[in-house]
């Protein structure tokens, strides 16, 4: 029996690799996004809509068995006021029709006291405006899940990946065209965490194809390309552009210090810079035991594939 996903925020890049993935596994899709409408030529039905309107999304939903949650603030300005009340919007549309809802989420629920080693029942002691923010979301969702609905959350690290948007991958690591140098956010020899999107794509879709067997708010950790001393993915970088020494330099993250009283994101990431001070491991063991391995795409072409989709390489 074929079933169908709503996608809210189909055109960013979780929500757009989903779209892509859901359809190769066969299910209906219906494209949730601000500005377009219509079918597409790989079979998925756009709809245009605004997350916070409670009635376009409950529309969208009808018949609907999964919705995406895969919805951010338009800029991703504004979290505090719109964040909640968008995922208020998919709640009550998922109590409407029955649907299970499917969260990305991020490692910002936990702050530094857990770090570096995290499973998904860790403490949530979040030291910024959007870890509280990410708190409150599954706290919403684990009291629907205790009235009856069905929750899948799949915490990741950075993404990256082809069409992977607003992420720090293409907009600092390797952001010039063609790349010239890597920018290393992480403090020296400090492991990370990244998240490449077709390999998360893939897992949520297999994770939603084995729901029945899943708690009703089921939590996973998602491993990803976890680079242990930071040099990992520049040794990649350096491979797959044929640029054996291309040059390392650090983020300016004293710049950014100084300026962010003046520039609201500056002053974002400096609320966020205990994830670059710190490695962050989440472990994937929960996962493993339920879909038998986690599914991966080698380094090299992870980053080859997102280099050319942001132009940095030629295919």
């Amino acid at each position: 029996m074929t079933k169908t996903a709503l996608v809210l925020g189909a055109s960013g890049g979780i929500g757009g690799e989903m779209v892509r993935t859901l359809i190769t596994h066969g299910w209906v899709v219906r494209a949730f996004n601000r500005t377009r409408s219509g079918a597409d030529e790989a079979g998925a039905l756009w709809i245009k809509g605004d997350a916070l309107n409670r009635a376009d999304v409950r529309k969208a939903a009808e018949g609907a068995d999964v919705i995406i949650h895969a919805v951010n603030p338009p800029g991703y300005r504004d979290w505090e006021k719109l964040v909640l009340p968008m995922l208020n919007s998919t709640i009550e549309a998922a109590k409407a029709v029955g649907a299970t809802i499917v969260l990305p989420g991020t490692v910002y629920n936990c702050g530094p006291d857990v770090l570096p080693d995290l499973s998904e029942d860790a403490s949530q002691n979040p030291v910024t405006k959007k870890g509280k923010i990410r708190v409150a979301m599954e706290a919403q969702l684990q009291a629907f899940a205790r009235e009856g609905g069905r929750v899948i959350i799949l915490r990741c690290g950075d993404f990256f990946g082809p069409n992977a948007g607003n992420n720090w991958f293409s907009q600092v690591v390797t952001f010039a065209k063609p790349v010239k140098q890597i920018i290393r956010i992480a403090e020296k020899g400090l492991g990370h965490q990244w998240a490449y999107l077709p390999d998360v794509a893939e897992t949520m879709v297999q994770l939603l194809e084995r729901q029945d067997r899943l708690p009703a708010f089921a939590r996973y950790h998602f491993k990803g390309h976890w680079d242990a001393s930071g040099d990992e993915m520049t040794a990649a970088i350096r491979r797959v552009t044929g640029q054996s020494n291309l040059k390392v330099k650090p983020f300016a993250w004293k710049l950014v210090k100084y300026l962010s009283p003046f520039i609201t994101t500056f002053r974002e990431l400096m609320e966020m810079r205990y994830l670059w001070k710190m490695a962050v491991y989440m472990d994937n063991a929960r996962l493993v035991e339920t879909l038998g391995e986690e599914p991966h795409t080698s380094w090299d072409e992870a980053i080859r594939t997102t280099l050319i989709a942001q132009g940095c390489l030629k295919a």
